[in-house]
């Protein structure tokens, strides 16, 4: 009797890395997906499009590049939106018009950081598939929620819990109108050929 071959998976599916069924079934659109990413630090957010040979990443930004803008990237809500922002403006710049949401492994979490920066893209002007209750506030979006626990603080406190904002020269107790401000700058700049 012949002996049975074994195939190994793919390392990726292995590691847990890639749910391969969700990835074709996001791919069978034949849309370019916008990708969504969070670590500890930072969001990272992409439009990609699928080849055979290799995915093609259209756009990358992640919240390191938000400091352009006058903005200190974190992995937080308002830095979320801004990325997303960002990358809808440079998508519909590059002739992409909609996409479709990759959150990858990540637990869907209703008016989070990846919802947060599909509402970024939305409002840049990318057409993507959503439920509307999944999004975050207005108040939520421009960090609203962040100014009012920073103002809450005492002198000592707001300097140890936002030190890193404070070291940028950003004012956790303004930070809605820091946020207009780089929301402005990016259409701005968005906005030049």
């Amino acid at each position: 009797m012949p002996k049975a071959v074994r195939t190994l998976k793919f390392r990726r599916r292995r590691t847990g890395h890639t749910n391969y069924k969700k990835r074709l079934a996001l791919l069978k659109s034949g849309k370019p997906r916008l990708v969504v990413r969070r670590s500890n630090r930072h969001c990272i957010v992409q439009v990609v499009n699928y080849k055979p040979e290799g995915d093609e990443t259209a756009v990358h930004i992640t919240t390191k590049h938000l400091k352009r803008y006058g903005w200190l990237g974190k992995s937080n809500i308002p830095s979320a939106y801004l990325c997303g922002y960002l990358a809808g403006k440079l998508a519909t710049k590059k002739g992409i018009s909609e996409a479709v949401l990759d959150i990858g492994l990540s637990t869907p979490m209703h008016k989070g950081v990846v919802f947060a920066a599909l509402k970024g893209a939305l409002d840049a002007g990318l057409k993507i598939s959503h439920s509307g209750e999944a999004l975050p506030s207005e108040d939520k979006v421009s960090g609203k929620h962040i100014e009012n626990y920073a103002k809450m603080l005492s002198d000592d406190e707001l300097n140890k819990r936002f030190s890193e904002y404070l070291k940028e020269n950003m004012e956790p107790r303004k930070l809605t109108e820091l946020f207009a401000k780089a929301k402005e700058a990016i259409e701005k700049e968005a906005g030049r050929e």
